[in-house]
């Protein structure tokens, strides 16, 4: 995007050149060109539109890079909140309306009731709130992602909390859990994903497998490194 940028800024002299041309032949009052379709003003705002196009895009995307250092988010999370909004933003105008942005919402996974057009629709509106707290009825990509990452966050925990939680429901703090631990503790659905992916525990000292050991510790690094 700065190599397209810096290309278009580049070709500035080019326009300058024509323009000189151009008021030339307004001089001796050539008004029309056959040789060309395009006026020297018609190029000129279409050199501006496309500056400022780069200049949006670089922005976007300089926010989007910092957004994703700053917060954690994973690069795929990031393009995919990116892919939704351009789906749903159909007028291209880098913003959606609210009926947009409640589809995109939907897309993604967020669970809104459905709700007949004038009724209240609370969920909505207190996302609304923080979203576009102005009511101007629309949301900008910059709001957008900054909503998206914020819900994606704010209910991430550290390893180190996760590993605790672990430790917690085992019997003497121990470095491994078991299934029944599991089932005992967290619901069937929750269990059964820990059960299906977390590796045998071995022991350090013996180097083999301790039975019915699993290990929470190499799940829980393996989790948040994904």
């Amino acid at each position: 995007t700065k190599r397209k940028a810096a290309e278009v800024r580049s070709r500035k002299t080019d326009l300058k050149r024509i323009e000189d041309l151009g008021a030339i032949l307004e001089e001796h009052l050539i008004l029309d060109n056959r040789y060309t379709e395009h006026s020297t003003v018609g190029l000129a705002q279409q050199w501006d539109q496309l500056d400022q196009l780069g200049m949006r895009m670089q922005h976007n995307l300089e926010q989007q890079i910092q957004a994703r250092n700053q917060s954690g988010v994973s690069e795929d999370a990031l393009k995919e909140f990116s892919m939704m909004f351009k789906h749903f933003d159909k007028d291209k105008s880098g913003r959606l309306n609210q009926h947009e942005f409640k589809s995109c919402l939907r897309a993604l996974g967020y669970d809104l009731p459905m709700v007949e057009e004038g009724q209240p629709d609370p969920e909505f509106e207190a996302i609304l709130d923080v979203v576009d707290p102005n009511r101007d009825g629309y949301v900008s990509l910059q709001e957008y992602m900054a909503f998206m990452i914020s819900k994606e966050t704010e209910n991430v925990q550290s390893s180190e909390e996760i590993e605790n939680a672990f430790r917690a429901i085992t019997a003497g703090d121990r470095p491994y859990v078991t299934k029944e631990e599991l089932y005992a503790n967290l619901t069937k659905e929750m269990a059964d994903y820990c059960v299906a992916r977390m590796k045998p525990y071995v022991d350090p000292k013996t180097e083999r497998p301790i039975t019915g050991a699993l290990d929470y510790i190499d799940f829980t690094r393996t989790l948040f490194q994904n």
